[in-house]
């Protein structure tokens, strides 16, 4: 019963909304002009252009973050664990209020502004350099994760008989590559769906041309369902690549293991690396530094106008939609490790659910619920505690998946053959063996949800807008010092809710 209730709610917000927006497109008196719309050479130069943007992130965030994860993650960097959660810390947080920053830092007018950086960040090398850094932690985190949960032993043999370099090359990086590659395709598709960037550097993109038709004078909701199409396409197509290519192995590799590996002496070029690694994670927070450093000159006094009720509402939502994403990964994560009935479906969903751009399923959950019956929905938090479920369930799902995949599955049969009822195994065995997977999975889920503007600008009801749309709207016309101040408040916001989160999972490590 738990199941299936749990089964439904991921098929009402996930699938549900991809049904509706078909059923919406092929009942359209307009579908011959549509189909001529989406043939549409500028429209298709358009997609082509963004998917080509999409893969230099990926690319970039790939050259970035691998070699990242090696030395984070298997070597002996010096300060490695803080200066991983530094370089992690920027991926939290709204992309293009990192762009903001180096605005602040490069624009025409700024301490280190030119006429040629002007122009080189507001461009399509800007968006990439700007995207691709702001990604690189997915793939370094997932590296990380990849190297360590290859079995020791098989490090130790090869070490028998090859220098580390050639295990890393030889060993620890293909087994760790179905990570790597799950990495890649996260990336590519937060790369696909990001509005704000591309919007902040005046690059035009495909995501943002089905926006404009939802958010402009043109409003024409017809088109932009048409113009979805092609996105769902791509997304149907990363879903393909994820189960062929990569499938289970892309969280039942990210276990931890019992023995810690050892990490692997740089020796004399410990200090220059490690040199070279702190310096490198300085530069990606020096566009937090310039906005703190903007937002002094008057931004900070009228913070709380500005702000309104935006950072309430963003905690709001965060922490709706992550307990509802925990509990869908719980019940569903704890399945699919198990290889249970149905499983690998739902779990296909969620996947699709989070590669296919925003605009999908932002339109999907429109046409869903915008109706006179459900106006209860449409009109309050709930749409938008919807919305982050459907997108980001895949968290909940894949956290716990990972951490249940490597425990014995006999505990909780013995519960069973004592007579404990689903509902029971799940609270009194599951649940306490995996607790920290359980907040690491609440955490991942609060912080994305916290940063999300792709998929709730499109729907958000009015006067309930969170921090990152409050921040993106008052882009156009409000003061620099406003704003500064208004991503400074987000930067705070965010880092209490790890450093908070940080600090419970720590301390349930010590017991």
């Amino acid at each position: 019963m738990v199941f299936a209730l749990a089964a439904l709610c991921l098929l009402s917000v996930a699938l549900l909304p991809l049904l509706a927006l078909l059923a919406q497109l092929l009942g359209s008196a307009r579908l011959p002009q549509l189909a001529a719309l989406l043939g549409s050479l500028r429209l298709l130069d358009l997609l082509a252009r963004s998917l080509g943007l999409a893969l230099a992130t990926t690319a970039l965030a790939l050259l970035v973050g691998v070699p990242l994860g090696v030395l984070l993650g298997r070597t002996d960097v010096r300060g490695r664990h803080l200066v991983f959660w530094l370089h992690a810390f920027p991926l939290f947080l709204p992309p293009f209020l990192v762009a903001l920053g180096w605005f602040q830092l490069l624009g025409r007018d700024a301490p280190w502004g030119s006429a040629l950086g002007a122009r080189l960040l507001f461009s399509p090398i800007g968006v990439v350099l700007v995207q691709g850094l702001v990604f690189s932690p997915v793939v370094t985190s997932l590296t990380v994760l990849g190297l360590r949960g290859v079995d020791p032993s098989l490090e130790d043999a090869a070490r028998v008989v090859a220098p580390p370099g050639r295990v890393m090359r030889r060993v620890l990086l293909p087994l760790a590559r179905p990570a790597i590659a799950f990495a890649a395709l996260v990336v590519f598709a937060l790369s696909l769906s990001e509005l704000g960037v591309p919007s902040l550097l005046r690059v035009r993109t495909y995501p943002a041309a089905v926006f404009t038709r939802l958010a402009s004078a043109r409003y024409a909701p017809g088109e932009a369902v048409a113009l979805v199409l092609p996105l769902l396409a791509v997304a149907l197509l990363l879903l393909w690549l994820e189960r062929r290519v990569i499938g289970r192995r892309s969280f039942a590799s990210l276990g931890a293991r019992g023995t810690a590996p050892r990490p692997l002496a740089l020796g004399r070029a410990r200090e220059l690396v490690s040199l070279g690694v702190w310096a490198f994670v300085a530069l990606g927070l020096l566009p937090l530094a310039a906005l703190a450093w903007e937002a002094r000159r008057g931004g900070l006094a009228a913070i709380e106008q500005w702000a309104g009720a935006s950072p309430w509402q963003s905690l709001v939502v965060g922490a709706l939609s992550a307990s509802v994403i925990t509990a869908l990964g719980l019940v569903l994560g704890t399945r699919l490790a198990r290889r249970q009935r149905w499983s690998a479906s739902l779990d296909a969903l969620s996947v699709l659910a989070f590669v296919m751009p925003a605009a999908v399923l932002s339109l999907g959950l429109v046409a869903t619920f915008h109706h006179r019956a459900t106006h209860f929905v449409y009109a309050t938090t709930a749409i938008m505690v919807l919305g982050m479920v459907a997108r980001y369930s895949i968290f909940g799902v894949r956290t716990l998946a990972a951490s249940v995949s490597q425990s014995p599955p006999e505990l909780e049969q013995a519960a069973a053959v004592a007579g404990a009822g689903y509902l029971r195994r799940m609270l009194r065995v599951v649940l306490p063996m995996h607790a920290r997977a359980v907040l690491a999975a609440w955490l991942l889920a609060m912080v994305f949800t916290l940063r999300d503007l792709d998929t709730l600008v499109s729907f958000y009801p009015p006067g309930r807008e969170t921090l990152p749309i409050r921040i993106f709207t008052l882009e156009a016309n409000g003061p620099a010092p406003a704003l500064a101040a208004l991503a400074t408040l987000h930067v705070a916001l965010t880092a209490g809710v790890l450093a908070l989160g940080g600090a419970l999972l720590w301390s349930w490590r010590r017991r």
